[in-house]
């Protein structure tokens, strides 16, 4: 069994899906131990990768990893080393994914319940006003109804 860190490193390697690609290709592998983040290295955007594998899956995730990018993504470099500490199953990747996605969703449901009760008061206003000015109109109708009989 083999460790490695792995650094991607470019313009845009971040939002472009990068992370969500090595862990479908870790998947499909069935590598059991796997965890991915993003960072910044001395300001540049980075994806780092921890994988621990076999040698055979090992050589055909870092060739992925060197051949393989995102639609999106500007990479400037791509580099491997050893590493030493223990890796995370890859489980616990899936769940920061999770919840990273309801952090950004939530804010976002949170502004449509605002907007959908703003909305909701315009319609109520928008009702109101329609009716009043029907009873405006029937009045008027019912005025001229009179005069002519």
């Amino acid at each position: 069994m083999q460790k490695i860190k792995a650094k991607i490193t470019g313009d845009r390697v971040h939002d472009v899906g990068y992370r969500v690609l090595l862990v479908n290709k870790a998947l499909s592998l069935s590598v059991d131990n796997f965890n991915t983040f993003n960072t910044y290295l001395d300001g540049v955007q980075a994806v780092i990768v921890v994988i621990e594998a076999d040698d055979e899956t090992m050589e055909e995730f870092k060739s992925f990893v060197v051949s393989v990018r995102p639609e999106k993504s500007i990479v400037d470099e791509v580099s491997f080393e050893k590493y030493k500490n223990s890796v995370a199953p890859v489980e616990r990747v899936l769940q920061s994914f999770q919840m990273e996605q309801w952090g950004k969703g939530i804010p976002i449901l949170v502004k449509m319940l605002e907007k959908q009760d703003k909305m909701l008061e315009l319609q109520k206003e928008t009702i109101f006003t329609i009716k009043t000015e029907g009873e405006k109109t029937r009045d008027i109708i019912s005025t001229r109804f009179s005069e002519i009989v």
